[in-house]
C-alpha cells in the first residue's frame, strides 16, 4: 500500500486561491444546469481511468447522497455492458473517455453522439466538468491523497 505523501486538507491550507479556482470551475457545469448525478458519473468515470482512489471515493460517496442507484455506481467501470444507463449517460461516459485518454482525439462518432444528446452549450459545460476532474485527478494521484472512510451507518 502506498502511503499518503500530502491531503487533500494540505492541498486547500497550502494553495487556497488555487483550490477556490478549482472549486469554482468544478461547479459550473452544474450551475449551467446539467444533471448532478450524471456530472458524479462522468466524475467517476474519469477518476477509475486516471487511478485516482481519493477521486473515486469522493465521487461515488456523492453520487449516493444524490440517490445514483447502487448498480450504476458498480457499474460504471463496465458501462457499455450493462443496461442500467440512459443513452445520455452512455454518450456523457463515450464522452468522458475519449477526453480523458486523447488517445488520437475524441472521434467524429463519439462527437456526433455526445451532440445527438448534448446542446453545443452543455457540451462545452460537459468538457469543463471532464477537464477539471482530470485537474483534480491529477492532484490526488500526485500526493497519493488517501480516499474517505464510508460513515458508518447507524444499526437501529
Amino acid at each position: 500500500m502506498s502511503h499518503a505523501r500530502s491531503e487533500y486538507a494540505d492541498f486547500r491550507r497550502q494553495a487556497p486561491e488555487l483550490y477556490d479556482a478549482i472549486l469554482a470551475v468544478s461547479q459550473q457545469a452544474a450551475k449551467a444546469g446539467l444533471d448532478k448525478q450524471l456530472l458524479e458519473l462522468v466524475k467517476i468515470r474519469a477518476s477509475q481511468i486516471n487511478g485516482c482512489a481519493f477521486c473515486v471515493q469522493h465521487h461515488v460517496l456523492l453520487a449516493e447522497k444524490l440517490g445514483v442507484s447502487a448498480d450504476k455506481l458498480n457499474l460504471v467501470v463496465v458501462w457499455r455492458e450493462a443496461p442500467h444507463f440512459s443513452a445520455r449517460e452512455r454518450a456523457a461516459l463515450a464522452f468522458t473517455e475519449a477526453v480523458t485518454k486523447l488517445d488520437g482525439g475524441v472521434s467524429d462518432e463519439v462527437y456526433a453522439q455526445a451532440r445527438t444528446e448534448f446542446s453545443e452549450t452543455e457540451l462545452v459545460f460537459l468538457t469543463s466538468a471532464i477537464g477539471v476532474i482530470n485537474l483534480w485527478n491529477r492532484y490526488g494521484v500526485a500526493f497519493r491523497w488517501t480516499p474517505a472512510e464510508r460513515p458508518a451507518r447507524s444499526v437501529s
